[in-house]
């Protein structure tokens, strides 16, 4: 059987892909929660939602890009037992993707937890838990 040929005549020989393991300090959660952002000092919040969640940080969808670096106030809110939590941790950008087409302003962005207090932590990783199978 003749191999796959590229435009100059030469074989292409099949290739093997390399495996790309991240390695996270916690586990990442899939889930869409409601957030509320300050960006700076802002007193009016702006809303976003989150695309996963874990201890360390969150996936937020901006409405407007965001930049590496920039730091937020936040509340997100989630649904614990029969009562609607919310945190306000701090954060700060590390990353900054593109909308996916379609979704035309939903800015992914990496947000780290650079503040969050010992009572927000507990709270959750107490929800994480809800999540896990």
């Amino acid at each position: 059987m003749a191999g796959l040929m590229n435009g100059e005549g030469d074989e292409i020989k099949p290739g093997y892909g390399i495996a790309t393991l991240e390695k996270r300090k916690y586990p990442r959660y899939s889930v869409g929660l409601p957030i509320e952002y300050y960006p700076g000092d802002a007193v009016r919040p702006s809303s976003g939602h989150t695309g996963n969640v874990n201890e360390g940080g969150i996936l937020v969808y901006f409405p407007k890009k965001g930049e590496i670096g920039e730091q937020f106030r936040f509340k997100f809110f989630f649904p614990l037992g029969t009562k609607l939590r919310s945190i306000e941790p701090r954060g700060e950008v590390v990353w900054v993707g593109t909308p996916a087409e379609g979704k035309w302003g939903n800015y992914p962005c990496g947000v780290k937890f650079v503040n969050i207090s010992a009572e927000d932590r507990s709270r959750l990783k107490v929800f994480l838990k809800t999540l896990s199978p």
